[in-house]
Formats: structure tokens, C-alpha cells, sequence
């Protein structure tokens, strides 16, 4: 039937190799279930009413067996009564519930047949469905790291440690020569200074001389 023909389509096999080819697997993966969800759902239908015609021509069947039955007991009993003609109407009877239970009998077998296999292609369908359901957890688990690993290869490779290095060693060499700069104009201001400023200093360093000589002297005869 037309409903099955994704289950011949989307194996397992088909749906790996796919999945190997294809650029996003999850998206494709959960595309692949909600197809097989929806024809999941169409042969669920189809084997219903084909479950339903089973049925009713087991009815039919089961009818006409009664029937036979029946007209059986009752051309017994209308024989015992020495009754030709109700006993000859019953058989009449009789025989043509027998053509159509065989008939019914013959439908019921065939339809039968067709709702066991397809019961058993909705089970593959609903085992398949599980399946892959199931291995979309560990796919999604997979790409994700693939996808981790495949960031973290384009940051590797992007990244070049003799370039940082040397842009390093140029920042150093920089920073000393700056340095060097601060150090030569510390010193240039220091050589700057006037006479005046010389003599304040002078006079600045005295003092503190003096203070100290007094602070030594009280301590000279102790």
C-alpha cells in the first residue's frame, strides 16, 4: 500500500547515510520522524478499517454458520414430525446458508490475511519510529560535539603564537624604551635647575643637618 512505501524508504541504513550527507542532521533527523509520524498515523487508519471489514465479514460468516445449524435442527426435528415439506424447506434453507458461509468464510480468511500484514508493517512502522527517535538523542549528542570541535579547529587555526609572541617582545622593547625616555628627561630636569634652586635646596639639606646634629648631642653623655 501507497502509506507504507516511507517504510521501504526511510530504513535505517537509508536514514544513516543520509544523515552522513546531509548539512544539518538534527533538523533532518526531526523532519524524517514527523513524516514517519504523520503515514504512522495514516496506517493506523488504514489498518483499522481494514481490521473493521475483517470483522464484520467474520460476523457475516458466523451468521450463516448459525444459520446452517439451526435449518440443520430444524429438518430433524420436522422429519421426527413426518413433515416432508417443512422438513424439505429447511434443508433448502440449510444449503443455500452453507454457499454463502463458505463465501463470507472465503472473504473473512482473505481480509484477515491483509489486516495481519498490516498489522505487522504498522509494528515495523511504529518499532522504526521508536528507533529513530531514539537515536536522535545520541545524533543530537554527536553534532554537537562535531560542531564544538569543529569551532574550536577554526579558533586553533586562527590563532598564531609566533605573531602574538613577537607582538609581545615589540610591546616590550617599547615599554624599555619608554622607560628609558622618562628616565633621560628625569634626569635633564634634574640638570635644568637654577642657582637659585640649588641654594634652597642647600639650605633645606642644612637644616635637617643641624636637627639631627642637636638630636645626636643630647645623647653624646648618656
Amino acid at each position: 500500500m501507497a502509506i507504507f512505501k516511507r517504510l521501504r524508504d526511510l530504513t535505517m541504513s537509508n536514514i544513516n547515510s543520509i544523515i552522513d550527507k546531509a548539512e544539518d542532521p538534527v533538523k533532518m533527523t526531526d523532519q524524517y520522524i514527523r513524516d514517519m509520524s504523520e503515514d504512522l498515523e495514516d496506517a493506523e487508519k488504514a489498518v483499522a478499517a481494514q481490521i473493521a471489514i475483517e470483522k464484520k465479514f467474520k460476523q457475516l460468516y458466523e451468521e450463516q454458520q448459525a444459520l446452517v445449524e439451526k435449518r440443520t435442527q430444524q429438518a430433524h426435528t420436522a422429519a421426527q414430525a413426518q413433515n416432508v415439506e417443512l422438513a424439505r424447506r429447511a434443508l433448502e434453507e440449510k444449503k443455500a446458508a452453507e454457499q454463502k458461509m463458505t463465501e463470507y468464510k472465503s472473504s473473512y480468511d482473505q481480509n484477515k490475511a491483509s489486516a495481519d500484514n498490516l498489522r505487522s508493517k504498522l509494528d515495523e512502522m511504529r518499532k522504526q519510529l521508536t528507533e529513530m527517535k531514539n537515536k536522535r538523542e545520541t545524533l543530537v549528542a554527536r553534532f554537537n560535539a562535531a560542531k564544538a570541535q569543529t569551532e574550536i579547529n577554526k579558533a586553533m587555526n586562527g590563532f598564531n603564537s609566533d605573531s602574538a609572541t613577537g607582538g609581545m617582545k615589540r610591546m616590550e622593547e617599547k615599554m624599555l624604551q619608554m622607560e628609558a625616555q622618562a628616565e633621560a628627561s628625569n634626569e635633564m630636569s634634574s640638570k635644568g635647575k637654577s642657582l637659585d634652586d640649588e641654594f634652597e635646596q642647600l639650605g633645606k639639606d642644612k637644616q635637617v643637618d643641624d636637627e639631627l646634629a642637636a638630636l645626636m648631642k643630647q645623647y653624646e653623655n648618656k
